[in-house]
């Protein structure tokens, strides 16, 4: 093995990534799934280990050491490693070795450290990263699981980092990731985070911004999934479209949601604001009718019946499986 001051980074086998991933990997890949020394040093918040590579290394060479590039999907710079998992003090030292504070991530999340310390909520780091020059609003995000650092933060409901990030200039309506991205208020909602989603609506998110093409959802869609009634009150409150499309996925709208996950009280409050009960979604059509069936709620099905459902009640499929 290269020694840790070797400008080319060495890199550690899957093996020693103390089952950090899905040990049914192919670990035989080593471009894939593999990490410098210093990136797994970082990311199991080990000071001394660190602070021992950096002190090794060749000044020459320690750009190259402490900004690696991430390795595959889901691999991270160090930087990005320690502050993912809150590790305040290899932050830190990290930043004040050279650490490229707006790296991208590895191609499936592509994620900026900040990006990560707000998915993770981590208030101390999210400040030592702005204050390191951490961008809020970087380049939009094209990957898969891309999220800017405010949809990061709403995803998971941390309500203070996301009111921080909008204080400092966050776009509350930045676009999503075009085949599976959620909008901020989204996010929120497909977490069931009333609070943020509250948050977000107050500083003029779009209640009805489209669901993302091929995986998305919009936010009510996502509340009737859930079965939350007092989000669903809230988001129908600011003016959330009852008949809404869903994505090429999802396929369905708001309806189709509480149906098919046989949430009655909604189904009954949607019908009542108006919400089509004959809708058709994704290619073949589906009906919210139908929708219900798949799932095997018959309550739902006859309230549907009531309220003018027509046709088949077979031939559905489930839609809605929110990540």
């Amino acid at each position: 093995m290269l020694s840790s001051s070797s400008p080319h980074s060495p890199r550690l086998p899957q093996s020693a990534l103390d089952a950090a991933w899905d040990p049914s990997l192919d670990t035989d890949d080593t471009d894939e799934y593999c990490w410098t020394e210093l990136q797994l040093a970082s990311r199991n918040g080990d000071l001394e280990k660190v602070t021992r590579i950096l002190a090794s290394a060749d000044p020459d060479s320690i750009d190259a050491l402490v900004n690696a590039p991430p390795s595959g999907y889901y691999g991270q710079t160090a930087l990005q490693a320690a502050s993912m998992r809150g590790h305040a003090d290899v932050v830190a030292l990290l930043l004040s070795a050279g650490a490229d504070v707006n790296a991208p991530g590895g191609n499936n999340h592509q994620r900026t450290a900040l990006q990560f310390a707000c998915g993770a909520g981590d208030l101390p780091v999210v400040h030592a990263l702005i204050a390191a020059g951490a961008q809020v609003n970087p380049p939009a995000i094209a990957r898969y699981h891309g999220r800017t650092a405010l949809q990061a933060a709403a995803e998971r409901g941390h309500e203070a980092v996301a009111a921080l990030l909008l204080d400092l200039g966050a776009e509350v309506n930045a676009p999503p990731s075009p085949t599976a991205g959620v909008s901020a208020l989204q996010a929120a909602a497909a977490g069931r985070h009333l609070g943020a989603a509250r948050l977000l609506l107050g500083r003029g998110a779009d209640i009805n911004a489209p669901a993302c093409k091929m995986k998305g959802f919009t936010a009510l869609q996502a509340a009737c999934v859930h079965g939350d009634e007092a989000l669903v009150e809230v988001l129908l409150a600011a003016g959330a479209d009852v008949n809404a499309p869903g994505s090429v996925f999802n396929g369905g709208t708001a309806l189709h949601a509480a149906a098919q996950n046989g949430h009655l009280a909604l189904v009954r409050r949607l019908l009542a604001v108006g919400a089509d009960v004959n809708s058709g979604a994704g290619r073949s059509g589906q009906t919210p009718l139908q929708s219900a069936a798949a799932s095997g709620h018959g309550e739902v099905v006859e309230v549907l019946r009531q309220a003018g459902a027509r046709g088949p009640t077979g031939g559905g499929k489930i839609f809605f499986l929110l990540r």
